[in-house]
């Protein structure tokens, strides 16, 4: 057998790239490799318990594949684990198989097989592994997340209290006078930087467009600009502390926003930030005495009845409920990107209407495109 997949991968080898190179080849080929990695983790498993490396002088099986195929022992030893967690996870084992899900989708099952939860997980691996596959693995997540949130929820406040009690930055000045800055902070600390740092990093996006535009007389490409994204984030993170440096005495403090989404089932066990990281509830408990609360209710099909007054700064309830409905992430298929522009889907030039029903959520770049793309209406 292996021989003739030897034979079958040196014509793949020898054929010219071009005739490979369409959208249903490529997918094929992604997902028989998936299929080809199952084979080998699965087997390489069972390899492993048959010891027959011992002999080697090895250490384990892992540092005896890492020797002789020069990969990095972490990888053999990530292949042999996952190999071993397929024993408890048959319907995991069948659809990667079957190249219907990948390695990263057997890891984040396999993480969820604690001592805890094994006997729930195997409950509900088949439903799990329906959504594995018909699912992006970004939202894929996100379900595992809740499905961990809702049967362990002491263990979800336990690991979010050691990534609390974690938290750490470090910033040192090299023997070249340079500065080296790294950390680990929280989920909801990091998000707040995050934004923070997105939002000065998009002002100093959009003056160096308008630099290169006075530069040039043209609309620059991205290429054309000043500063790489690198550069800027860089420079906004110097921006931010130039900002609280000069921010008045004693000024007012920017404060959370916590969402309330009350009547949509897919919301039952929603608790996660802007960004889609899932976060216990307890969690937010520290922020609610200097944070607001807003009320979103909504009624089937995902569609907004009412959003509660947040006094002071808060205005457009029409953005809010899109925003919250589409869980701030772009409206298209393929792409992952928060909020970042509410589109009309019928453009309003045209009679579309300013309403919830009328929205969408889009990232900078589908805004963009749509635009650029956007035909009139049939008659």
């Amino acid at each position: 057998m292996i021989e003739g997949l030897i034979a079958e991968l040196d014509t793949l080898v020898d054929t010219d790239p071009g005739a490979l190179a369409d959208s249903d080849t490529i997918l094929a080929l992604h997902r028989q490799l998936a299929r080809l990695e199952a084979v080998a983790a699965r087997a390489t498993a069972r390899w492993d318990a048959d010891t027959t490396w011992a002999g080697s002088g090895a250490k384990s099986g892992g540092a005896w594949l890492a020797a002789l195929t020069h990969a990095p022992r972490s990888e053999m030893n990530r292949r042999l684990r996952l190999g071993r967690c397929l024993r408890h996870l048959p319907h995991t084992e069948q659809a990667w198989l079957q190249g219907a899900i990948g390695a990263a989708h057997v890891a984040a099952l396999a993480t969820c097989g604690t001592d805890g939860l094994a006997e729930q997980l195997t409950l509900d691996e088949p439903d799990l592994v329906r959504k594995a596959k018909t699912m992006r693995f970004s939202g894929f997540q996100r379900e595992l997340d809740h499905w961990r949130q809702t049967h362990d929820p002491d263990g979800d406040h336990q690991r979010f209290a050691r990534q609390v009690e974690g938290r750490q930055v470090h910033l040192s000045q090299t023997f070249q006078n340079t500065w080296r800055l790294d950390g680990t902070l929280d989920p909801i600390a990091g998000s707040i930087l995050a934004d923070t740092l997105k939002r000065i990093e998009r002002d100093l996006f959009e003056q160096d467009c308008k630099d290169a535009a006075a530069r040039l007389g043209r609309d620059p490409l991205v290429a054309e600009l000043a500063r790489t994204a690198a550069q800027r984030r860089a420079d906004a993170l110097v921006e931010m502390a130039v900002r609280a440096r000069t921010a008045p005495v004693g000024g007012r403090r920017p404060e959370p926003l916590f969402t309330v989404t009350i009547g949509l089932p897919k919301f039952e066990q929603l608790c996660e930030l802007a960004n889609g990281t899932v976060i216990p509830p307890g969690s937010l408990v520290p922020c609610f005495t200097q944070a607001w609360i807003e009320r979103v209710v909504f009624e089937p099909p995902s569609r907004v009845i009412d959003v509660g007054v947040r006094r002071r700064l808060f205005t457009g309830a029409d953005r809010r409920a899109v925003e919250v409905r589409d869980r701030n992430r772009c409206f298209h298929d393929l792409c992952d990107d928060q909020i970042e522009h509410i589109d009309h889907i019928q453009p309003a030039a045209w009679g579309g209407t300013t309403t919830q029903h009328n929205g969408r959520g889009a990232c900078a770049f589908h805004n963009r495109d749509r635009h650029r793309h956007r035909a009139p209406p049939d008659g």
